[in-house]
């Protein structure tokens, strides 16, 4: 396909990377998403992820927890190729960073490290108290809610426990914010992958990169605002395309073919 070379070439072209994911590449490892057909919103009442009905209903958070411990959806999902066609690019060493929509330390476990995964909507592993602060592994406290705690609380304070990660009427971390901002406007390829480019202002950040002169590559199954920008735009799945793309590099790290 002539889309995966040109997207080949313009890695190998590239020193300095961003991948930016969205739900597009967490649905293709089994986690729904909120939006689409058969999503989180279809089945759950929207409003019980607003951080205001979190922290005032208790029946909320019940609601919370026994979905986690009953999907596992954040517990047992697994990479699929589009991740690890990510993670392929830092062993490479051709990755700044990912910027991430998504909350399900997939990346991370793909093999990225953490500290080049900046997690816009924070990550679903970990659980905060809203009291003192304390962080817990999501594992420990999903075990409390299976042996018969339906809305646990903090062991040390007893203040609400909460997934650590960005409810709708919550602010997006101001330092990883300003991290993926920097980042943006300095690398020389950012290559979005399973975004819609319409959540902001996540969606900001491919602007931010085209201001600093990178170029710009997406690939998701439908279009999105900045197609008219892209250097390329592959039309199908992450897991599917990116997995292409690195056959046609890895070609291209061992043949003339730049």
């Amino acid at each position: 396909m002539e889309e995966t070379e040109r997207l080949a070439q313009l890695i190998l072209e590239s020193k300095r990377i961003i991948v930016f994911t969205g739900a597009g590449v967490s649905t293709e490892s089994g986690i729904p998403d909120f939006r689409s057909p058969g999503g989180i919103w279809s089945r759950y009442d929207p409003e019980d992820f607003t951080i205001q009905r979190f922290l005032s209903s208790r029946e909320t958070r019940r609601t919370h927890w026994k979905m986690y411990a009953e999907t596992g959806i954040f517990t047992k999902a697994e990479p699929n190729p589009a991740h690890y066609a990510t993670a392929s690019l830092h062993h490479w060493g051709k990755l700044d960073c990912v910027i991430t929509q998504n909350i399900d330390n997939l990346h991370q476990k793909a093999g990225v490290p953490d500290d080049r995964v900046l997690e816009l909507h924070g990550n679903m592993q970990w659980v905060v108290c809203t009291g003192c602060r304390g962080r817990t592994p999501l594992p420990e406290v999903l075990q409390r809610v299976t042996d018969g705690a339906e809305a646990p609380d903090c062991p040390d304070c007893r203040g609400i426990l909460k997934p650590d990660v960005v409810f709708f009427g919550e602010m997006l971390p101001e330092d990883t914010l300003a991290r993926a901002v920097s980042r943006s406007q300095m690398c020389d390829l950012f290559i979005v992958i399973g975004s819609t480019l319409m959540v902001y202002p996540a969606a900001y950040m491919p602007t931010y990169a085209l201001s600093g002169g990178a170029k710009l590559a997406i690939v998701n199954l439908t279009p999105t605002p900045l197609d008219h920008e892209a250097e390329v735009v592959i039309r199908g799945k992450a897991g599917e395309m990116m997995p292409a793309v690195m056959e046609r590099v890895k070609l291209g790290r061992s043949s003339d073919f730049r």
